[in-house]
């Protein structure tokens, strides 16, 4: 035992008394505690151990090894051990290089002559080899206080003691003699876990200072392969020492509101830091991390210079991915398949490498009987770096090729149908495919009755709707097992099961079972930004005897915060140079022309489309973009940053490329280069703004990008050749590229999409914590970037779950339409079953609905018109009662034609509702399915004829005012008490929206409000330069500048831009006044030196 003072004992805050505390309780979960004598520095083992393994466990080989070394067996062992140890190479990326030093020789053994060592058992996959469960009980872990690690320390150098005790490790953790963990521990009281941080900088150095002699305990690869720092309230980790340089990791647990660090425990004998090592390093833990989770991971660095290499990293877990995943692996064994986890980790909380890890070890999974858990785990990604990754981490683990399969074009020969049978089949451990590549998945198993009995585990990344919809309802009607289609043949051969023809009863039932949790097909969703219907779908209720509720409300599995990534410093937060500017113009007509009533809303829509791609729209914002990024971005990272453009469509996308090279070329600016991203062919037409030379020209991404010479867009953009990417509704999502460092963003964003769009910029860099990153939106509202990403700060929550009875709301709201007929329903689902089905049937089923809706809203559009004419006529003669009639005639007919317009969207909302809820809610009824079947195939066929009128002519619109102006560069502060939860996913019955019709003057007018040309009297002029001082006067900085320098050298501080900001935060009250000021510059001046004599001279 350790040897304790009576006088440290009597002190519960020294750090002894702390290791005491960690020793004992280790040695209560198996470790066995030895002494620091037993270490041999020059080894950096625990020989005896090491030795008693081997000799103990393999009996045969040893023999054989010392027939071949009859004297001095032990001594020639230990050195052919270290010899291994030390072939470790710190610089080597190859394969090879992982079988040496520590870790190698822990997975892979050591072979020496004609004998073959294992140094370590892991823990077998199942029970039935008890020669295995028997050496994996042998290992043997111990657990050794203060070793004094340097082979370079002579005991006569400091007769005191002084220098050994410098160079003592407060703990170390052995497996069979080799070293694996190292723990230096520091007692809050005197020190915090920053000084044992520094220590190990400081230190434990990789090399002896003094001889320059490699420390084997402390070399990467070759000693320990992890270093903790740890004290009472945090835990930090590395696995590679390097001095100064060492890179420390948090592993911490993360608080309960979703923040870093550790919480004081609610048992106030334990430590916050005790899960190290009750839970992380017990034995059987340890072990499982040593054999599943840690290994070497190879990747393309560049730096500040642009010189790229390649640099080796030892991964060990952070903690909540141990967590997550050995949570998940022993719930599938506990729970069996069929069930759903919803995993809510954030950017920067190591996805990949946790998607690895759970796909691995589900597929080595055994459950209790010996059999497989899965026979296959299927891996829904679209990043091909997730597969390279998968292929080289899960090749450490087993050593051998062909655990994983990739499905593409690419690989392999044959069709991706036949490579999924192949793999489907051959029960490949892991298989992975794309969303685009899902449905060949689902074509393979529904063509065979042997793999729907099979048990699969579905691993999607990143999962939103394209899983939750009819995707993922394909996906379990081909996965789940055959029993209700051929229950009535149990008895026969798999032969005549399958020959056997299908009813469209029969189908129906097999799609609604579909819908219920299957039993051979388990959910592991891992996503940074679950939407409300993600949580629904994956999440979990507290209670699972009762169904969903307001109070039983499904949530995620495991959290890990985008608040404890940041904290963390895994990411960055993108809000924190966030900059917000108002664009402000005014348009006319610029003809005298016949003003005609049209759709307001389709109008404004247009009028809005029609200014954003208007040439000068464009061109101002473009110089401010251009000009950020010369001035604050391209400088840094040593010249690197990369700034990333959103435009809110494709034509726009087009034209700020068109702008951004003009601008380059008229400037002379050098190392600004842009690339454009955008998918199909763009054209222009004549209602475009400022247009006609492209009329009848296509543009598109390989055209309008001639320099990419056939390269990949992600790896060119990370070349010297681009700085900046435009892009239109492409790479906003799932774009990793940490050089990132500015965003201009000209788009709505909300929601999801917007923090998936700001959240390219979190990604971390050399350098780029200090440089910080810039947000410039021309588009949105600082206020709704906080609201969108809010509710994924911490943990998303819902505020309810959807209401099951919606969908038999719709059902009958449609049924009661008279559209259609069920007779008609009942005949699509049979022809749509048949088993050769025919395009001709389904389609001419579905013609006289068709041709009802049609008549009708032909019929209501003529009436609408006919009664709008007479309406006008009523008006012109100024008698109220004709003029009430008419109104009253004119709404009947607009209500039926809404009505019909609303018919439309209720057959796609219904489809929708239905998808999703039939997914939670065992509904059971074949109603239900056959019109969401029906549904879905007649709304595309549904398509209204527009009259010419309903069309908004831009011809004659002219943009004659415009002013692009930056509003406020702040931090926007994310809240860290409780925000407002998500709201749920299901839908309901849609309204009508009341469609307005109005002068396209009149909705000109509105858009100009701020243009206003009625005349303002004196009093006006005078209350609002009032009220402009008394906004300036809340800026304490200007007004002591006002206090302390003469009227000229206040001009040049920050009054003027001050006074800006006040006319813009004043607008609303006085439009006129704000217009005159905006749109003539010398007025402006004018007023603001006005302003500050008037008062100066007061």
């Amino acid at each position: 035992m350790i040897q304790i003072s009576t006088a440290n004992a009597n002190n519960v805050s020294y750090e002894t008394v702390f290791q005491s505390d960690i020793i004992d309780q280790m040695q209560a979960h198996g470790w066995q505690l030895g002494s620091p004598s037993g270490y041999r520095a020059e080894t950096a083992l625990y020989e005896q151990d090491a030795l008693n393994f081997v000799q103990r466990t393999q009996p045969d080989e040893w023999d054989k090894f010392c027939r071949v070394f009859p004297i001095d067996s032990e001594r020639h062992f230990i050195e052919a051990l270290v010899k291994q140890l030390n072939k470790a190479d710190i610089n080597a990326t190859d394969r090879a290089s992982r079988t040496y030093g520590t870790l190698g020789v822990l997975r892979h053994g050591l072979k020496i002559r004609n004998a073959r060592f294992s140094l370590c058992q892991f823990k077998p996959e199942h029970g039935l080899n008890p020669d295995i469960i028997a050496r994996y009980e042998s290992n043997i872990c111990r657990i050794v206080p203060e070793v004094v690690y340097s082979p370079h320390i002579k005991s006569s150098a400091d007769s005191d003691g002084k220098t050994a005790k410098r160079n003592r490790i407060d703990i170390v953790l052995f497996i069979n003699g080799l070293p694996v963990v190292t723990m230096e521990l520091k007692s809050e009281f005197k020190q915090s876990v920053d000084n044992a941080i520094t220590q190990y900088k400081q230190t434990r150095q990789p090399k002896d200072p003094s001889t320059g002699k490699i420390e084997p305990l402390l070399t990467f690869k070759r000693g320990a392969l992890v270093h903790f720092a740890v004290s009472q309230y945090e835990v930090y980790m590395t696995t590679r020492l390097a001095g100064d340089s060492t890179y420390f990791l948090p592993f911490n647990k993360g608080t309960a509101d979703g923040g870093a660090g550790n919480d004081v425990p609610s048992d106030s004998s334990r430590y916050a830091t005790d899960y190290l090592w009750n839970e992380v390093l017990t034995t059987e833990n340890l072990l499982a991390i040593l054999g599943h989770f840690v290994h070497l991971q190879i990747e393309d660095v560049e730096d500040w210079e642009g010189r790229k290499s390649k640099k080796e990293t030892l991964i060990f877990p952070r903690y909540h991915q141990w967590d997550v995943v050995s949570k998940l692996v022993n719930d599938a064994v506990t729970e069996g398949a069929g069930q759903k986890y919803l995993i809510q980790h954030s950017a920067g909380s190591g996805k990949s490498n946790s998607i690895a890890w759970t796909a691995h070890q589900l597929s080595t999974l055994y459950n209790s009987d010996g059999d497989k858990q899965f026979h296959s785990v299927i891996v829904i990604t679209d990043r091909t770096v997730l597969d390279d990754q998968l292929q080289d981490t899960i090749y450490q683990f087993e050593h051998a090729d062909g655990v994983v399969g990739r499905i593409n074009n690419k690989d392999g020969g044959g069709s991706k149908s036949e490579k999924l049978a192949a793999a489907l089949v051959n029960a490949q451990p892991i298989i992975i495919v794309t969303i685009q590549t899902f449905p060949f998945v689902l074509k393979a198993i529904e063509d065979s009755s042997v793999l729907k009995s099979r048990r699969y585990a579905i691993i999607a990344d990143e999962a939103h709707s394209s899983q939750t919809g009819s995707t993922a309802r394909q996906l379990k009607e081909v996965l789940v097992s055959g029993e209700s289609v051929s229950s009535d043949n149990k008895a026969g051969s798999e032969e005549g099961n399958e020959d056997k023809e299908l009813s469209s009863e029969d189908m129906l039932d097999a799609t609604i079972a579909a819908r219920r949790s299957s039993p051979n097909l388990s959910y592991y969703a891992f996503t940074a930004t679950p939407k409300a219907k993600t949580i629904e779908l994956f999440g979990r209720v507290p209670n699972p005897e009762l169904p969903p509720s307001k109070d039983n409300v499904p949530a995620a599995y495991h959290v890990y915060s985008m608040r404890q990534a940041i904290e963390e410093g895994f990411i960055l937060d993108v809000l924190k140079n966030y900059t917000n500017y108002k664009v402000v113009y005014q348009l006319s007509q610029k003809l005298a022309a016949k003003d005609k009533e049209v759709d307001t809303r389709r109008a404004k829509i247009k009028l809005n489309n029609w200014v954003r791609l208007h040439d000068h729209n464009i061109a101002q914002k473009v110089k401010v973009i251009i000009e950020h990024f010369n001035k604050h971005v391209k400088g840094l990272l040593g010249g690197q940053a990369k700034a990333m453009v959103v435009t809110g469509s494709r034509k726009e996308a087009v034209r700020y490329k068109m702008a951004f090279d003009r601008y380059i070329a008229d400037h002379d600016y050098k190392s600004i280069n842009a690339m454009v991203a955008f998918s199909g062919e763009v054209t222009f037409n004549a209602n475009d703004p400022d247009s006609s030379a492209f009329i009848g020209e296509k543009f598109t991404e390989h055209n309008m990008n001639p320099n990419l010479k056939g390269r990949d867009m992600r790896k060119a953009f990370d070349s010297d050749d681009y700085q900046v990417m435009l892009v239109a509704n492409k790479f906003q999502t799932g774009f990793d590229q940490p050089k990132l460092c500015a965003m201009y963003v000209d788009k709505k964003l909300g929601g999801v999409d917007c923090v998936q769009t700001l959240s390219r910029l979190n990604r971390t860099y050399a350098g780029k914590s200090v440089s910080g990153t810039f947000v410039l939106d021309f588009f949105n509202e600082p206020e709704d970037i906080l609201e969108a990403f809010q509710p994924y700060y911490k943990n998303a929550t819902l505020d309810d779950v959807s209401d099951p009875d919606s969908v038999f709301d719709l059902h009958d709201k449609l049924r009661a339409s008279g559209i259609f007929q069920w007779s008609e329903v009942e005949q699509f689902a049979i022809a749509f079953y048949a088993k050769n089905k025919s395009n001709a049937a389904i389609s001419n089923i579905c013609k006289p609905a068709v041709e009802r809706w049609q008549k009708r809203y032909k019929e209501a559009r003529a009436q609408a018109l006919n009664a709008k004419m007479l309406l006008e006529r009523a008006k012109a003669t100024d008698d109220a009662v004709l003029i009430a009639n008419a109104e009253t005639d004119y709404k009947g007919y607009k209500i039926e034609q809404d009505a019909l317009e609303l018919f439309k969207k209720d057959l796609s909302t219904y489809t929708r509702s239905y998808e999703f809820m039939s997914q939670i809610v065992d509904y059971d009824d074949k109603d239900l399915e056959k019109l969401s079947l029906f549904a879905r195939h007649l709304q595309p066929m549904l398509r209204e004829k527009l009259d010419d009128e309903d069309e908004v002519d831009l011809s004659n619109i002219v943009m004659s005012h415009y002013r692009l102006s930056k509003l406020r560069q702040q931090d926007l502060k994310l809240q860290e008490e409780s925000v407002e939860p998500l709201q749920s996913g299901g839908g309901g019955a849609g309204k009508a929206k009341d469609k307005e019709e109005d002068l396209l003057s009149k909705i000109l007018a509105r858009l100009n409000e701020m243009f206003d040309t009625e005349k303002l009297t004196d009093s006006d002029l005078i209350n609002y330069s009032q009220t402009i001082w008394d906004k300036v006067n809340e800026n304490p900085v200007v007004m002591q500048q006002l206090a302390n320098n003469p009227a000229d050298k206040v001009m040049l501080g920050d009054f003027p831009d001050t006074t800006l900001d006040a006319i813009f935060d004043s607008q609303d009250a006085y439009q006129e006044i704000t217009r005159q000021l905006l749109s003539d510059s010398n007025r402006l001046a004018q007023f603001t030196r006005f302003l500050l004599d008037n008062k100066m001279d007061a």
